[in-house]
């Protein structure tokens, strides 16, 4: 696994190997070392490791009647791509749950593998059946409808700081979320993919009996 050329690891591998800590990691290395927002945006529906292409929309509050309901939100799910992972940066309202399933099976039409809402998402449990990945702060039972809605798509947005551009790479799992700039996306993935590697190693090093210290003396890796 470790000798395998950087251009050669692809979402599907990833997907066998990567947690967001370990990516995380590499990022640090890489001296990027504030790509993940100290939030709690937690999985709803399910666990695992949630990796893809961020298509991104940025959401805003509404207090009047919207004269074109659900305009940009269609748009956004109806122009997914394989790997996408729908990006819904909304500032943290929780003013309405701007996700939940009709929008997740529509996205899933078109190839997206989850959601991460940076507010509050509904309907939980049909996601959970559809085995729909959706990260967010918490639920809301209101319907987005006159309440929030999307205002620009495919653009860089924010979340806590951090900023997720159209097609960076994002990993999601129970520990947190880490988005990875496209610039240094192969150099990242080469280090995560190292550092797996030399972390499997290294587990097997201390379950067969050698001191933390004398792993860490070793390997540098602990």
């Amino acid at each position: 696994m470790s000798h395998t050329p950087p251009g050669e690891i692809t979402i599907a591998m990833m997907r066998e190997a990567f947690y967001s800590a370990v990516v995380s990691d590499a990022l640090d290395s890489l001296g990027y070392k504030a790509q993940s927002p100290r939030l709690a945006l937690t999985p709803l529906t399910t666990r695992g490791v949630l990796i893809g292409r961020c298509k991104t929309t940025l959401w805003s509050d509404l207090f009047h009647d919207d004269p074109r309901p659900y305009e940009l939100e269609l748009k956004a799910v109806d122009t997914c791509v394989a790997d996408d992972v729908l990006i819904a940066a909304a500032g943290g309202s929780m003013r309405s749950g701007i996700w939940g399933e009709l929008l997740s099976t529509a996205a899933m039409n078109q190839g997206c593998v989850g959601a991460i809402v940076d507010g509050a998402a509904r309907d939980v449990a049909p996601m959970r059946a559809m085995g729909f990945p959706c990260f967010a702060r918490g639920t809301c039972v209101y319907d987005s409808l006159h309440r929030q809605r999307v205002v620009e798509c495919d653009v860089p947005v924010e979340i806590d700081g951090v900023v997720f551009s159209p097609g960076d790479l994002v990993v999601a799992d129970e520990d947190g979320l880490v988005v990875v700039p496209q610039a240094i996306e192969e150099e990242a993935v080469s280090r995560a993919w190292q550092k797996v590697h030399a972390e499997n190693v290294t587990r097997d090093e201390i379950r067969n009996g050698m001191r933390a210290t004398e792993v860490y003396e070793k390997y540098g890796i602990l």
